[in-house]
């Protein structure tokens, strides 16, 4: 019979280890929840709210396959244009095109502010609620993004009741038409101040109560377009003040390409997705949100492909090379401002995750069989695998079965290993 082993430390010790730390549990557990395992769109469309129709969806994806189809008709031009193997362009044509003809938007905003402007009381008031009514029509029909919602003014004192009052005609007017869509989505922009954020998170509250809705049923996105919502002026970081603020409301940060590099003197010329200023502020962003359960977006280029051939093909170039540069950096979202910036964008995101398929595959099934191979992975790191191939399943990059041919695991075993919830909507 074998010896129980020996220890030395009383029981006792330990009980007093596990109450001493058991606040702290109870912190980490609040502050880093980890990623909500839900799907987070590749991209948001701003559409200014005066430009908003039931059709706008559709005809950004008419307008996206017309310039793929002038500009870049086949997949050997799409393999020359972007530099890509010719069976992998061939594979990333076919998908784009389907996609743009299925599901060209994955996350509408209608924007009531940059885009929209400051216009009299009576025609935001409208064009609020025809927003609200549109949308609602949309969900009924089955037409609307995956996710949509509004950017509404930001809280500063110029504009504060007015992106307010414009929040709660958007929300009213949804739950008369039917209810809140499952993807909503709402933006708060030019935040400089936890303050700012903790007075959305009340109005957030102050809504559900009034409306009988859920506690917390109301989540918002914070764009980091300020120099003050990355470096406050006791030199601390904001974001994670940012965050904090929220009081569990925040879903995303977006950053605002070109007020942050405005705001830190960057001339026009070189405002850019990858200008040193922008890695800094997104850097930190990355940091402050990890394991929060907060996704990060990145922003958008203005240079759109419009004109002559040559001038559509620089500017494609331009946009897959950021869109690949940001997936690379894991910010899996980002904004695009014009219709013919939706090819470029399926086109990275879809080569990003089937270049990578087989080998991020074949990773994961040598560690579940514990076969080891060429890498070897720590779980954390099988954790993120398989959260790469569910990324590509979401935006359908993948197909269940080539993830399950290639790894041996079905989807809920998969989902199971990324710590993610198998209903993704």
């Amino acid at each position: 019979m074998a010896q129980a082993a020996g220890t030395t430390l009383a029981d006792a010790v330990r009980a007093e280890v596990g109450a001493a730390l058991a606040g702290t549990d109870a912190e980490l557990a609040r502050r880093y929840p980890g990623d909500p395992g839900t799907r987070q769109p590749v991209h948001t469309v701003y559409v200014p709210a005066d430009a908003f129709t039931a059709d706008t969806v559709r005809e950004w994806g008419d307008q996206a396959l017309a310039a793929l189809d002038a500009h870049a008709p086949d997949a050997a031009s799409l393999a020359g244009l972007l530099g890509l193997p010719a069976d992998l362009a061939a594979d990333v044509h076919d998908r784009m095109r389907e996609k743009l003809r299925r599901e060209p938007v994955e996350d509408l905003r209608i924007d009531f502010e940059d885009g929209y402007g400051v216009r009299p009381d009576t025609e935001e008031d409208a064009a609020a609620v025809a927003a609200a009514r549109t949308v609602s029509a949309a969900v009924a029909d089955g037409s609307a993004p995956p996710y949509v919602g509004i950017r509404m003014k930001c809280m500063e004192a110029a504009v504060r009741d007015r992106g307010i009052r414009t929040l709660d005609l958007f929300l009213t007017t949804l739950l008369d038409g039917g209810g809140l869509p499952a993807g909503l989505v709402l933006t708060l922009p030019k935040v400089t101040f936890p303050a700012q954020v903790a007075a959305m998170a009340r109005i957030c509250g102050a809504f559900e109560q009034a409306a009988g809705l859920p506690a917390g049923r109301l989540g918002f996105e914070i764009q980091i377009e300020t120099t003050q919502a990355v470096l406050g002026p006791d030199g601390r970081s904001t974001v994670p003040l940012l965050i904090e603020a929220a009081g569990g409301r925040a879903t995303a940060l977006h950053y605002g390409t070109f007020d942050y590099s405005a705001a830190c003197g960057v001339s026009p010329s070189h405002q850019s997705m990858d200008h040193p200023v922008a890695d800094h502020a997104k850097a930190v962003m990355q940091v402050a949100a990890a394991g929060t359960g907060v996704r990060l977006s990145d922003g958008s280029t203005n240079v759109l492909p419009v004109g002559p051939r040559s001038q559509v093909h620089a500017a494609w170039q331009l946009h897959y090379g950021l869109v690949r540069r940001s997936l690379a950096r894991a910010y899996y979202q980002g904004w695009d401002m014009h219709p013919a910036h939706l090819p470029t964008r399926y086109a990275a995101v879809y080569a990003f995750y089937r270049e990578g398929a087989a080998a991020a595959s074949a990773r994961l099934a040598a560690y579940v069989a514990g076969s080891g191979g060429a890498v070897m992975d720590e779980p954390a790191t099988a954790r993120a695998l398989g959260g790469y191939l569910l990324r590509g399943l979401d935006c359908a990059a993948l197909t269940p079965g080539e993830v399950t041919a290639a790894t041996g695991l079905t989807l809920p075993a998969l989902h199971a290993l990324a710590a993610r919830p198998e209903a993704t909507g």
